[in-house]
């Protein structure tokens, strides 16, 4: 099975209202999701307009998967939404950012699942101080990422 398609299923199980564990890649959301080593708990988003029962609508600062520029998948956080239009970006990202609408998120990641099996959730008050503060360091982000690469 491709990562696509291990992707797609977990969207048609989230869909279902499935709360879906996916273990995630890369870097690109670095120091908060580990790839490679940590998982992310997708639920289903809110539909526009209408907010599941206790579910917030989306919002600047959740962590998405989305199908971005009509290409790929992505796990990353959203920095803006106009009207329909979302700009995403990973944590681990220097300058890139992604574009979708509203309607190609396919879920809200709620929790981490650390290499030891723990649950950790991604909206605490702490947590979203760290992701507020890492987006006001992005110009030195480079040299963190390196230093926490290293250690």
């Amino acid at each position: 099975m491709t990562d696509n398609e291990i992707i797609e299923e977990a969207i048609r199980l989230v869909e279902e209202g499935v709360s879906v564990t996916l273990p995630v890649n890369g870097r690109s959301m670095l120091p908060f999701i580990i790839g490679g080593r940590e998982s992310v708990i997708l639920q289903q988003p809110p539909t526009q307009g209408e907010p599941r029962q206790n579910a917030a609508p989306l919002k600047v600062g959740d962590v998405v998967l989305a199908w971005v520029e009509g290409n790929r998948y992505v796990v990353h956080r959203i920095i803006r939404i106009d009207g329909n239009r979302v700009t995403l970006m990973g944590d681990g990202n220097l300058v890139g950012t992604e574009h979708c609408s509203l309607s190609d998120i396919k879920a809200r990641a709620t929790h981490v699942v650390d290499s030891r099996e723990r649950t950790h959730d991604l909206y605490t008050s702490r947590r979203m101080l760290g992701a507020r503060l890492w987006w006001h360091l992005r110009p030195i982000r480079r040299y963190l990422l390196a230093i926490y690469r290293r250690l």
